[in-house]
């Protein structure tokens, strides 16, 4: 298709402060599904140019489209829309002289890499392969390309695959026969091909027809191209994977490879670490490897340390030993001696630098939810999003950070959001311990509302200042309920120690700290009704509701269980990753030191007493749907109200749009059904 050059609305810094003077009404989920999202975000390396993806979600614009947009950051205001296909463009990266940009698009039926120049005319099909790619990184002189592809595992050449695909779909039975774990994941179950790289030349005017395959022999997945980097020289990839055997199931012990671009022996670059190595980065000049790691085994939730590597002496040392946050992105700046990273930071996720000379952190921007990092020339560009806020572009210029781009503007013009502040309260153990609370879009000062008390999955992790697709706050707050969100022990951004006490205590002080923050936040924010709350939550979200039925049945006038853990050991025989178990429980199930009985919700059903909710996917392999159902079982036998709903075409999360929508129905049916307003 033809490449149209459309100029998007032009945006001025005081539309993207302005008051909303006429907004009244609240976020529905309707609403949600529809807004606009940034899908990739790339600059040049000279930071003229800055490329992001957005997919329309039909409201304004009202196309449904995913396309590329250019910005030229020495006119701000002048925003091309690079592509206008009915297929979807991601995955973007420049060429080397910054002329050209290559990106993934399944415009032929195939997901293929494509080429657009900059300076006008068509995008070409770059690759022509029997196989989606589903990765790509182009080398730093755009000589090499490395595609992420699916194959079968011992192929000498793609044909091999192919055929065997075909073999595969001729097959009249449905038997699938496995010797090994895994045999399934999130929501698929194994079907013996392995994610690959592949090398090829990139030559002028030329397709790409054939690859090399750069671990034909290894019976394992790699971690993906976003988890992949060239060498300077462009000779040699670094990849991250775990080495093929039967033990990938219970450990984390992804490490990180150097393989030729022609194949051949792959060299472990940190064989000696036996716990999680990932994201490797190279600098410029060619003198450092920096890349993450974890230092215990089995623990996914252990600090990612930033590693540097000098590969000119060869000396390994870690940057910021005593910088007590878990690093995510990393990536290095022009001048190769500073390395910007992003972290969770108390309840946010930030931009920081670490200087490579003496390990200095420096805090750039923390304010929501920072990621998709992308540097050029003197400046930083990055996705950032709040919890009153959808994700817009931010660009970073010495300590001067502003959004650039304002994607909602219309869409939210008739919007209003609930105003929301962080907290902080004594918790187990006497620990502070942080959360939030959304007041109703439309508050009215001495009026009292029902209260959402939501807790968050993981559990290693944190709701934190962001705007959520799945469990978005201001919904809660559109319907009239006051939201209160609490980062009990075990949540992330607040120290290590504080991560890691939640493993063997799941039932003890995270439950604590609920009932304290709880206590705290009805007796300082008295608008908010505290004999008249629901609590909700999924995955070990889910599990708490379980523990909160059994452990403090008085507390709440309903529960909402997505996907929530009933049963502990049955859990451990049917779930997927049995490093996360095993860490957290301590040890396999038969482990009579464990603590799947301690802590199991099971056990305490004699004390349930509260309606509830219980809703899962059928394709949830994380936590299989016999654990939701078991709880309705429990529910149903012992004559308390409740209602299940189940979604047989979801998996861990409820992500198609209309279930979406049915989902968080029910859950406002419900609550509505349980509390007064």
């Amino acid at each position: 298709m033809k490449r149209k050059f459309v100029m998007a609305s032009a945006f001025v810094a005081a539309s993207l402060t302005a008051p909303q003077l006429y907004a009244a009404n609240g976020l529905t989920i309707e609403h949600l599904n529809k807004l606009n999202k940034l899908t990739a975000l790339k600059m040049s390396a000279d930071g003229r140019y800055l490329v992001y993806g957005q997919k329309n979600g039909g409201l304004v614009p009202a196309d449904t489209h995913a396309d590329l947009y250019l910005i030229d950051l020495q006119n701000q205001q002048k925003v091309t829309r690079l592509t206008d296909s009915p297929a979807a463009e991601h995955s973007v990266q420049f060429s080397s002289d910054g002329q050209s940009i290559y990106f993934i698009t399944d415009r032929t039926g195939s997901s293929q890499v494509w080429q657009l120049p900059l300076t006008g005319g068509e995008a070409r099909q770059l690759t022509d392969l029997p196989l989606d790619v589903e990765g790509f990184l182009v080398s730093p002189d755009s000589k090499a390309l490395v595609v992420a592809m699916q194959v079968k595992p011992g192929c000498a050449d793609l044909a091999c695959t192919v055929t065997a695909n075909k073999q595969q779909a001729d097959v009249k039975d449905t038997a699938q026969v496995y010797d090994q774990l895994m045999v399934r994941h999130w929501d698929t179950w194994e079907d013996g091909r392995r994610l690959h790289l592949f090398s090829a030349s990139i030559r002028d005017g030329q397709r790409i027809t054939t690859a090399t395959n750069l671990m034909p022999e290894w019976d394992t997945d790699v971690a993906g191209t976003a988890e992949a980097a060239f060498t300077p020289d462009g000779k040699n990839l670094v990849f991250s994977a775990k080495i093929p055997a039967k033990d990938q199931a219970w450990h984390t012990n992804f490490d990180l490879f150097q393989v030729s671009l022609a194949g051949g022996n792959k060299i472990n670059l940190t064989k000696d670490n036996p716990a999680w190595d990932a994201k490797p980065v190279f600098s410029a000049d060619g003198r450092y490897m920096a890349y993450l790691a974890m230092k215990k085994p089995q623990a996914e939730a252990d600090r990612f340390g930033v590693m540097l590597l000098d590969l000119a002496t060869g000396e390994r040392k870690e940057l910021a030993p005593e910088w007590d946050r878990s690093a995510d992105e990393l990536m290095f700046g022009p001048d190769n001696r500073t390395l910007y990273v992003t972290a969770q930071d108390m309840g946010q996720k930030g931009v920081f630098s670490i200087n490579l000379s003496f390990g200095e952190v420096t805090k750039l921007y923390s304010d929501g939810t920072a990621g998709s990092l992308t540097v050029g020339s003197n400046q930083l560009a990055f996705i950032n999003h709040s919890l009153d806020k959808p994700a817009d572009v931010f660009l970073l210029k010495g300590n001067n950070a502003r959004a650039i781009t304002n994607i909602n503007k219309d869409n939210l013009a008739t919007i209003q959001f609930g105003a929301f502040e962080q907290f902080s309260f004594a918790g187990a153990n006497g620990d502070n311990v942080y959360g939030y609370y959304v007041k109703p879009h439309n508050f009215t000062e001495g009026k009292k509302y029902p209260m959402a008390f939501i807790v968050h999955g993981g559990p290693q992790s944190s709701f934190g200042n962001m705007f959520n697709y799945r469990w978005n706050a201001q919904l809660w707050a559109a319907q009239g309920y006051g939201v209160v969100m609490i980062d009990f022990h075990g949540s992330t951004g607040y120290g290590q120690a504080f991560t890691d006490s939640i493993s063997r205590d799941w039932g003890g002080k995270p439950l604590e700290d609920l009932k304290k923050g709880f206590a705290y936040i009805i007796e300082k924010q008295p608008w908010l009704d505290g004999s008249n709350a629901c609590a909700l939550g999924a995955s070990y979200g889910g599990y708490m509701m379980n523990w909160i039925a059994g452990n403090w049945p008085t507390g709440f006038k309903c529960l909402v269980n997505h996907a929530g853990l009933f049963d502990m050991p049955s859990f451990y025989g049917s779930t997927e990753e049995l490093w996360f178990p095993e860490y957290d429980m301590g040890g396999p199930v038969w482990n009579k030191d464990g603590d799947y009985h301690k802590f199991n919700p099971s056990a305490f059903v004699d004390n349930w007493q509260t309606p509830m909710l219980v809703i899962h996917g059928l394709k949830d392999y994380r936590v299989p749907y016999a654990q939701g159902l078991a709880a309705f079982t429990t529910l149903q036998r012992k004559g308390i109200d409740s209602r299940l709903v189940i979604f047989p075409d979801e998996n861990h999360w409820i992500l198609k749009p209309a279930n979406a929508e049915r989902w968080y129905n029910e859950v406002f049916r419900w609550m509505k059904q349980h509390t007064a307003q």
